[in-house]
């Protein structure tokens, strides 16, 4: 469990904004709290589908919603609090070798949701070595904007199951609310992927 401590630097809002610049035509899964508001601020769209609440599962949905859509990149963007109750998705996901999944852990080592508690990140769990000895295909951990153009990379094109573990700081961002109805978001979302078909 021992790693060196680096500085953070990182800005999450920009880190998140950077990963969806150029994401075509991915998809996004989010978790409850900062990585829903993160996402949103980086601009609300069809191809994006917040949890909400589910904490633990958005790993879980991003799976499944990679196996339905192999031919689209799906990116699952989660806390280090969430991840921290969900390691067991990271088996899951790894064993299923699903090649077009990416997992971002957007991690403040803190309990943001909660109080900002100091959380395991933050105390020596590497959630990238986690994920590694699960199996996946590939994990980093990013402390720089050199580390982040690689992490891009690895997240929108890597064989996957991917993860990249971006470490950031605990500096507040406004809220940015995207819409919080479960049935509109399902709908939007199926309609994006399946057109007409959606409705029938």
């Amino acid at each position: 469990m021992s790693q060196q401590r680096k500085n953070i630097v990182l800005n999450r809002r920009a880190v998140v904004a950077r990963i969806l610049r150029d994401r075509g035509t991915a998809l996004a899964v989010t978790s409850l709290g900062n990585p829903t508001f993160d996402v949103a601020a980086a601009g609300d769209s069809p191809q994006n589908f917040y949890l909400w609440g589910a904490m633990g599962g958005a790993v879980m949905v991003g799976l499944g919603l990679a196996q339905a859509q192999p031919q689209r990149r799906v990116l699952v963007f989660v806390g280090d609090g969430e991840m921290m109750m969900g390691l067991g998705s990271l088996a899951t996901a790894a064993v299923q070798q699903v090649r077009n999944l990416g997992v971002v852990v957007i991690d403040n080592e803190h309990y943001a949701e909660t109080g900002m508690q100091p959380a395991h990140a933050g105390r020596g769990v590497d959630i990238t070595a986690i994920a590694r000895a699960a199996g996946f295909a590939e994990g980093r951990t990013v402390h720089t904007e050199t580390e982040l153009e690689g992490a891009v990379d690895l997240l929108l094109q890597g064989a996957g199951p991917v993860l990249a573990t971006i470490k950031v700081t605990t500096d507040p961002a406004p809220t940015a609310l995207p819409p919080r109805d479960g049935p509109f978001l399902r709908s939007r979302m199926r309609e994006h992927l399946l057109g007409e078909a959606a409705h029938r």
